[in-house]
C-alpha cells in the first residue's frame, strides 16, 4: 500500500481547522470540528485546538486568510503540533502552500479518512479499495504537490526535471489505478459468485453512520464476534452470517458505517462491499439515538442510499444507545411519570415516521433485544411470502 497510509504515526498533536461560508452555520462547522477531532483520535492524534474563519469563499491559495494561516503557525511554533488538519478537501497547490507558510505537516478530511481505512483495512479486498481510493485522491494533486520541483525546469519551451518527473509519477499512479480497478473486478466477480451461490434466502444488511453499534447488534443478533469498538470505522469488511429465528433462516450482513463528507473515491472503491446494501432484501438502519445531531447523521445515511440506489427497500429503523439517551435527558428530579411520557412521545413521533418500524434498544445493555429480533422475524417472514412462499412450509 502507499508511503501515505502512515500518515498519522505515532501519537500526533494536532490543530483543526474549519471555514464557516455562506452554505453553512458556525454551529453545522463547530460539528463537523468534532466529528473531525473524533476522526483524529480515531487515527492516533491528539487535538490541540481548533481554529473557525469566517468567509464569503475560501481563498484559493491557502483555504484560510493570511492572517489565520500566521495565527495558526504562532499556535504550532508556540505549542509543538506537528499536524494541521483542514476539514474541508484541499487541492495538491493548497496543501503545498500551506504546508510551506505554516511548516507543518498539512492534511484534509478526505486524507485523514483515507488513513483510518489503510489501517483498519484486514482483507485483500479492502486493502484493494482502499489503495484504489488513495490514487485516485492523489492523482488530480500530483501538480501542486510537485510545485517546488517545477521551479528547477528550464525556461520557454523546456521541460525542466520536476515537470519530467510529475509526468513519471502520473503515468505510475494511473497504471496503479488500472491495475487495481483489473483486481477489485476479479474480487467483485468472485463475491457476486458467492452471492449466487447463498441460495433462496432472505438478505438483510445493517446500514448506519459510523459508530452507532452496528457491529454490536450483529454479534447480538448472529451470536458470532465481530469487531466493535467506540472509534470510527471500526468494521471495514462486510461480515455475513446465516442466522435462524424460530426456525426461519436468514442471511445477516454488517457494512461499513457511512459519514458526512465521505471521499468519493472510497464509494466508488468500495462498490463491491456496498454491493451488499444494495442487494440486501430488507435493510436495518441503525442510529445512535444520545448523539446530539443523530438526525443529521439519520439524513446522511438515507442520502448515501439514495446515490445507492437503496433506499426504497423494506426499512427497520433501530434507535440504539437508549441507555445513554435516558442518561442526558433525564435528571435525578425528574419523576417516573414525567419519564414515561418523554419516551412515549419519542416512540410515537419516530413510529409515526417510520410507518410503525422503529425499534428502541440499548444493544450493550442487551435491552428490547428480543423485540427488534421479533420484528426482523416478522419482516423476514412476510418476503419469504412474496418472494420463495413454497419455503415457508419448511420452516
Amino acid at each position: 500500500m502507499l508511503d501515505k497510509k502512515n500518515i498519522i504515526q505515532g501519537t500526533e498533536t494536532a490543530v483543526i481547522v474549519g471555514v464557516v461560508t455562506k452554505d453553512q452555520t458556525e454551529q453545522q462547522v463547530t460539528e463537523y470540528l468534532d466529528e473531525l477531532a473524533f476522526l483524529a483520535e480515531t487515527a492516533g492524534a491528539e487535538t490541540k485546538k481548533r481554529f473557525i474563519q469566517k468567509l464569503q469563499h475560501p481563498d484559493t491559495r491557502t483555504f484560510v486568510g493570511k492572517g489565520k494561516l500566521e495565527e495558526i503557525r504562532q499556535y504550532c511554533i508556540t505549542h509543538g503540533v506537528n499536524l494541521v488538519i483542514f476539514d474541508d478537501e484541499l487541492s495538491g497547490a493548497q496543501i503545498n502552500n500551506i504546508t510551506t507558510a505554516i511548516g507543518v505537516k498539512t492534511i484534509d478530511r478526505s486524507d485523514l479518512i483515507l488513513d483510518i481505512f489503510a489501517r483498519r483495512a484486514k482483507t485483500a479486498e479492502a486493502k484493494a479499495q482502499v489503495e484504489l481510493a488513495q490514487y485516485q485522491y492523489i492523482l488530480p494533486r500530483l501538480r501542486g504537490m510537485w510545485k517546488h520541483l517545477e521551479r528547477l525546469g528550464g525556461g520557454i519551451g523546456t521541460r525542466g526535471p520536476g515537470e519530467t518527473e510529475i509526468e513519471t509519477d502520473r503515468r505510475i499512479v494511473r497504471e496503479k489505478i488500472s491495475l487495481l480497478r483489473n483486481r477489485l473486478k476479479e474480487i467483485d466477480k468472485q463475491s457476486a459468485t458467492q452471492r449466487k451461490n447463498r441460495g433462496e434466502f432472505i438478505r438483510v444488511a445493517l446500514v448506519g453512520y459510523t459508530n452507532v453499534g452496528k457491529s454490536t447488534i450483529m454479534n447480538l443478533l448472529s451470536k458470532r464476534e465481530v469487531f466493535a469498538e467506540n472509534k470510527l470505522f471500526a468494521t471495514l469488511d462486510t461480515t455475513t452470517s446465516k442466522v435462524v429465528f424460530e426456525n426461519t433462516p436468514f442471511l445477516l450482513s454488517d457494512t461499513v458505517g457511512f459519514i458526512r463528507k465521505l471521499p468519493h473515491h472510497l464509494i466508488e472503491s468500495f462498490k463491491s462491499t456496498l454491493d451488499e446494501v444494495r442487494e440486501a432484501d430488507i435493510l436495518i438502519h441503525v442510529i445512535d439515538i444520545s448523539h446530539p445531531q443523530y438526525e443529521d447523521q439519520m439524513a446522511v445515511v438515507n442520502k448515501t442510499l439514495q446515490e445507492l440506489k437503496a433506499f426504497d427497500k423494506p426499512m427497520i429503523t433501530v434507535f440504539n444507545k437508549m441507555d445513554l439517551y435516558e442518561q442526558q435527558t433525564f435528571d435525578e428530579w425528574l419523576g417516573e411519570d414525567t419519564k414515561k411520557e418523554i419516551l412515549q412521545d419519542l416512540y410515537d413521533r419516530w413510529n409515526h415516521e417510520t410507518g410503525g418500524n422503529a425499534v428502541f434498544v440499548a444493544a450493550t445493555e442487551r435491552r428490547n433485544v428480543e423485540g427488534l429480533r421479533d420484528t426482523i422475524l416478522n419482516k423476514v417472514k412476510e418476503l419469504y411470502q412474496i418472494r420463495y412462499p413454497y419455503k415457508t412450509m419448511f420452516f
